[in-house]
């Protein structure tokens, strides 16, 4: 059974990731939830031993929710390159290093893009991949995976948003999430259908977990 969330109930975003919890806390703040992250509690990250991004999900809400006695929210997520046989995958944040240097992550990307020759946009698909887990200190964890295709483009086009989104463009868009403004992105403006994949990931999250 899927635990709820009331309005004025305290959640953890379990990240580190200041660009995902921002996200989050934006997608989260309509609902009347008092975020608060991982990083202000002064949680250690967990080592991310699984082999998706389920796994990893919840091995990062499991640990904040043990660790705070508060439920906790936790996204694994990545992009896929079909050209790259599904790297970087859930090793996506790791292509960036300790330093989060995604600028160097997609020069690697793009550099491996053009060694396997894959030179034009039906050879650049790719994939965002975004799944939350929602874990609570007794043990009960659920989770909830948003996609999203698109292609992969180079040179990275604006600076809004965080990690790959300057070198993901989205199907049927003209502009990549980097050039998206956070209510584009997540779909909140009309017609109002969740864009990205974390948003995805987010509607069906909301849909079974938050009240009012």
């Amino acid at each position: 059974m899927v635990r709820r969330l009331r309005r004025g109930d305290t959640l953890v975003v379990a990240s580190h990731n200041s660009g995902k919890v921002r996200e989050l806390q934006q997608l989260i703040r309509p609902f009347g939830v008092d975020v608060v992250a991982a990083g202000a509690l002064g949680l250690v990250e967990p080592e991310e031993t699984g082999v998706t991004f389920e796994e990893n999900a919840i091995i990062k809400a499991m640990a904040a929710a043990l660790a705070s006695g508060l439920p906790a929210l936790a996204d694994d997520s990545g992009m896929t390159v079909d050209a790259l046989n599904g790297d970087p995958g859930i090793h996506s944040a790791r292509w960036a290093g300790p330093s989060k240097d995604f600028d160097a992550a997609m020069r690697e990307v793009e550099r491996r893009l053009e060694a396997a020759g894959a030179t034009t946009p039906a050879t650049r698909r790719g994939t965002f991949v975004a799944v939350l887990a929602l874990a609570a200190p007794d043990g009960a964890v659920d989770t909830w995976r948003g996609e999203i295709g698109g292609t992969i483009v180079w040179p990275p086009r604006g600076t809004q948003g965080f990690g790959y989104d300057p070198m993901f463009l989205p199907d049927g868009h003209a502009r990549t999430f980097g050039e998206m403004s956070a209510e584009e992105k997540h779909g909140w403006n009309p017609p109002l259908t969740p864009l990205s994949h974390r948003a995805r990931a987010f509607a069906a999250f909301a849909a079974d977990a938050m009240v009012g």
